[in-house]
């Protein structure tokens, strides 16, 4: 079951925040900023209201997600520094005193409570919103462009996370003992996913056995990474197939498997809209839907900046129609 959250609870120890986390704290400032309470909203749907345990706060738990991408740790690993690191304490309104949460409580929120929410533009509007506010964009301009996605089922692309995460891993191992690579397993310099994830195992297997290594807290954060690695890629490259990603072209001899991420940005370097699509699409077409969302986000938007792309006629009868100028070389396929 899920209540109303509420802020944090006030003890007799509130005072050590004042103390500890310096007002101009990266972690504090975010918090005193941002009014996370439309995360309770936008995920009140995706729990029982009648049954169960009480739930813990999905604003608390979203904050643990933050935490875990601005700092590169793994479940485990988040949970454990808040359990010591008082600004993080802060950023998750806690009581000083107050014991964290189980670390597989905060696996099931990113993989179960997050499912199928339109996680990417809500946090996108938020953003905006803020920005506004505050004053931060001024400009009635929006630049679109679009950027290449790699498939997550991409075998490769497997293969290069496994040996980012064990690269990391024996670098924090070498500023400790550099001798010690004698004791890892020689690794995987084959381009076979299944070595490469049978390396990883049995890397974690020799650091599970020696304490010695693995409990020094740099080389153990970065296990645990690998480990959430593992099994997060067996859950989500391996067992699944990715069905709607598409052949794109970078260019006219450079290909890639995956999907397109189009962007509109304010010349704040503000994002105000993300379109998702399979690899193989054109850009100008999402035109419309960039401006659309940025509108529905709280842009005033007068100008769109692109390539020659977005100048294609169906894009140029929209913008005369709405009194928008695109600035942009024009698209060869339209003629005079």
């Amino acid at each position: 079951m899920l209540f109303t959250q509420q802020k944090i609870q006030f003890s007799s120890y509130s005072g050590l925040y004042d103390m500890i986390v310096p007002k101009d704290n990266v972690l504090r400032k975010i918090n005193d900023l941002i009014d996370f309470s439309f995360i309770h909203d936008e995920l009140l749907e995706n729990y029982c209201h009648t049954n169960g345990r009480n739930a813990e706060s999905p604003i608390k738990m979203f904050k643990y997600l933050l935490l875990k991408t601005i700092y590169t740790v793994s479940d485990v690993d988040v949970v454990e520094r808040s359990r010591y690191d008082m600004s993080f304490k802060y950023f998750l309104e806690m009581a000083p005193e107050e014991d964290v949460i189980n670390p597989s409580s905060l696996t099931k929120f990113r993989k179960l409570r997050l499912k199928d929410m339109d996680l990417l533009n809500l946090l996108i509007n938020k953003t905006v919103t803020i920005a506004l506010e505050k004053g931060i964009i001024k400009s009635k301009s929006i630049i679109v462009d679009a950027t290449h996605t790699y498939c997550r089922s991409n075998p490769y692309t497997a293969l290069e996370v496994f040996r980012e995460s064990s690269k990391l891993l024996r670098k924090a191992i070498y500023q400790i003992d550099e001798d010690y690579k004698e004791h890892l397993p020689d690794k995987n310099e084959s381009g076979d996913l299944d070595q490469e994830l049978a390396y990883c195992r049995e890397l974690q297997r020799v650091l599970d056995q020696d304490q010695s290594i693995s409990e020094i807290p740099a080389v153990k954060e970065k296990l645990n990474l690998l480990k959430e690695t593992i099994e997060d890629t067996k859950e989500y490259y391996l067992l699944s197939k990715d069905d709607q990603a598409r052949l794109g072209y970078k260019s006219v001899d450079s290909s890639y498997f995956g999907y397109k991420t189009h962007l509109a940005i304010t010349e704040e370097r503000i994002i105000t809209a993300a379109v998702v699509t399979t690899g193989e699409k054109g850009d100008g077409p999402e035109l419309p839907q960039l401006l659309e969302i940025s509108r529905q986000n709280g842009m005033e938007v007068h100008t769109i900046i692109g390539d020659a792309a977005y100048s294609g006629k169906d894009n140029l009868r929209l913008a005369k129609e709405q009194d928008i100028d695109i600035i942009a070389k024009l698209n060869p396929a339209v003629s005079c």
